[in-house]
């Protein structure tokens, strides 16, 4: 048995140098949290962009973000500068050789999310993650990944106009994350990240405000770290049968968290909040993954994904 087991990843036709992606939103387009010392590209398997819509945006009035016990909510709104503006001025200035990077798509329709997909089909990010979390503008704000059927169109739209891997995002915010999941492996998607934000709200009790602008957020952060891995439990029931991988992602805090969501069924790690808490998290993920797998005799990372013991 290598003295060193293989931290490498199949995912989605795409091979990952390691487990580790960084998620939408909390690394900007890429090059802000490089820029910290000590942190390596070669221990990400992938960099997910901010999301990114057809036109420029500025996002929600402030405040945005907000700390919660064990956690944060944020509502930034989708500030962007545009999807052609990323791929002609952003993307050319990123280390491919280092990583991958991702494209995180949004949309206010199916028009929009298909335009979006075009664009980025013509440059050289590897996949792109489906945000289907948006409002549709066109069935009176509803959003997409509240339902079933206008999820898979969602896919469906993306897949006419891309070859490259989808992974859809999935809410934990409906009635059944099973259903939808298997709505969009009909229509076309390649790959689950699980999940997205809780929806939440603070209040400031000297003003009687909400303490955000948009009012409501997502919750992120260790404090839906048991949800997030009970609905990677449930995509997985479904998604296993069709072999589409499951980016596991919710309150990563550390190995041990990391673990927990491989064991439960996730393809890869996602890190997001746990990087402003630790900004070196990446490396000692990766480390505790390694020790652990080293320990119960497991050569690869693959190995460990799925294992969940229920009987």
């Amino acid at each position: 048995m290598p003295t060193k087991p293989d931290l490498t990843v199949q995912f989605a036709g795409l091979t990952l140098q390691t487990p580790i992606v960084l998620l939408s939103g909390c690394v900007g387009f890429g090059k802000e949290y490089t820029r910290v010392e000590g942190f390596s590209n070669r221990d990400v398997g992938a960099v997910i962009l901010k999301g990114t819509t057809i036109e420029p945006r500025m996002g929600n009035d402030p405040h945005r973000v907000y700390e919660t016990p064990a956690g944060m909510l944020n509502a930034i709104g989708l500030q962007n500068p545009g999807a052609r503006h990323v791929c002609g001025n952003i993307l050319p200035g990123l280390p491919h050789d280092e990583t991958q990077f991702w494209a995180n798509v949004s949309g206010a329709s199916l028009e929009d999310y298909a335009e979006v997909a075009r664009i980025f089909d013509d440059s050289p990010v590897t996949a792109m993650e489906i945000n289907i979390s948006c409002p549709n503008v066109k069935a009176g704000g509803v959003h997409f990944g509240n339902d079933a059927a206008m999820s898979a169109r969602v896919v469906a739209a993306m897949r006419k106009a891309t070859d490259k891997p989808l992974i859809t995002k999935l809410s934990p915010n409906n009635a059944n994350i099973q259903e939808i999941a298997e709505a969009c492996i009909e229509a076309g998607a390649d790959g689950f990240s699980v999940i997205n934000t809780l929806v939440g709200m603070a209040v400031d009790i000297d003003s009687r405000q909400p303490v955000l602008g948009n009012i409501s957020g997502g919750l992120s952060g260790p404090a839906i770290k048991p949800v997030a891995l009970w609905k990677v439990h449930q995509v997985r029931q479904v998604a296993a049968q069709y072999a589409i991988p499951i980016l596991g992602q919710g309150g990563i805090t550390s190995a041990k968290d990391a673990i927990e969501f491989a064991i439960t069924g996730s393809d890869a790690i996602g890190l997001g909040t746990g990087l402003f808490y630790d900004p070196l998290l990446c490396t000692k993920v990766l480390d505790g993954l390694s020790d652990y797998l080293k320990q119960h005799n497991m050569a690869s990372y693959a190995e460990l994904v799925g294992s969940l013991k229920t009987g």
